[in-house]
């Protein structure tokens, strides 16, 4: 009798073991992205979220495989969105940025500048407002996408210009280059504003086309705009939210719960592992692009000042103007700038409040 319950013990246990075997599962998906994987934000599926998936899918013996296709290979910048929604892509980088007719009210911090140069406090404030209010999400569910974590959180904008900048009076009649919703930065500054993006900025600059850009450092380095564009000045316009990481609705939603759930963690993880990695890259780009023979010179804060007041508030016209299409754009922009200075952020313009 005790020879049969042992037996019977194993099999019980050969059968559990080939249960959790047949409910294994490797999850190959496509990831897309318009920037090529020199940008962090590209590098953070390899690097980050692909890795934390698999970790926290590693218990029930799943994987998580991913073919990355990027730099333009399914989608330009600013597609992304577009080929996850239909399925061509089960995951990508919805960049708000550069969507801004689809994803409206994500842009709520481009239209407030001059703010906070804190990453972290920007990637916190952003991501709750995602995950904790549903009408941050629901631009991505029109668009079949699932919004997953990870923000694209960019340092600190500044200009990088083939003249050197020694007040906003010079930038006047000068084309500078931005992306997106950032052209409203040069209002009042006598600039003329070109729409452009980090995929063309060098050959244009070297080209003649515009004289200076608004970018960041974190990229700027990589992307060697210090060779065209050698006069930097940290103007502290503020770190910015550009998009997150989103998958196809159709596609997450027939998901197990728990593959679900690994890859919300897995953003996670990857919103730590970006953060950690931008703020390390900032200074270190500074100091990389003034061995290389560019100028490093600092705004003063009246000239700043100077600058923010000069603006159009272009966030009351954003808002407003979306209001009227039945998007909440006014009260989430209250909501952003107030969890902004909750957090100890000193604006220098209360876009909200004029």
């Amino acid at each position: 009798m005790k020879t049969i319950l042992n037996l019977s013990a194993v099999a019980g246990v050969v059968m559990a073991l080939q249960g959790t075997t047949a409910l294994a599962a490797d999850y190959s998906v496509t990831a897309a992205a318009g920037h090529p994987p020199v940008f962090r934000w590209v590098r953070m599926f390899p690097d980050s979220f692909g890795p934390a998936v698999n970790k926290h899918l590693a218990g029930q013996g799943d994987t998580l495989t991913i073919d990355g296709q990027f730099g333009g290979a399914i989608a330009g910048v600013g597609e992304e969105l577009e080929t996850v929604g239909a399925g061509l892509a089960e995951i990508g980088t919805c960049q708000s940025l550069f969507d801004p007719a689809k994803l409206a009210v994500q842009n709520v911090t481009y239209y407030t500048p001059f703010i906070t140069d804190d990453t972290n406090t920007v990637a916190k404030v952003i991501n709750d407002m995602h995950r904790d209010d549903p009408r941050m999400t629901a631009a991505y569910e029109e668009n079949d996408v699932v919004y997953l974590g990870a923000p694209i959180i960019i340092d600190d904008y500044l200009l990088m210009t083939n003249f050197p900048v020694n007040s906003v009076a010079d930038l006047e009649g000068r084309k500078i280059a931005a992306p997106g919703a950032a052209l409203n930065w040069l209002s009042g500054t006598g600039a003329v504003g070109v729409s452009g993006n980090l995929t063309t900025y060098y050959n244009e600059l070297k080209t003649g086309v515009y004289d200076g850009v608004i970018v960041f450092a974190s990229a700027a380095l990589p992307g060697k705009l210090y060779e065209v564009a050698p006069n930097i000045t940290r103007a502290g316009m503020g770190a910015q939210y550009a998009g997150a990481i989103c998958a196809n609705k159709d596609w997450y939603d027939g998901l197990p719960e728990h593959v679900q759930a690994a890859l919300k963690a897995g953003a996670d993880e990857a919103m730590e592992w970006y953060l950690a990695d931008l703020n390390a890259a900032v200074e270190t780009s500074f100091a990389k692009m003034q061995e290389a023979g560019a100028t490093v010179s600092v705004m003063p804060q009246d000239a700043r000042k100077a600058w923010a007041d000069g603006m159009d508030n272009a966030a009351k016209s954003w808002a407003e103007g979306l209001d009227g299409q039945g998007l909440p754009a006014t009260a989430l922009l209250g909501d952003y700038m107030n969890a902004l200075r909750d957090s100890g952020a000193m604006p220098l313009r209360n876009w909200d409040q004029e």
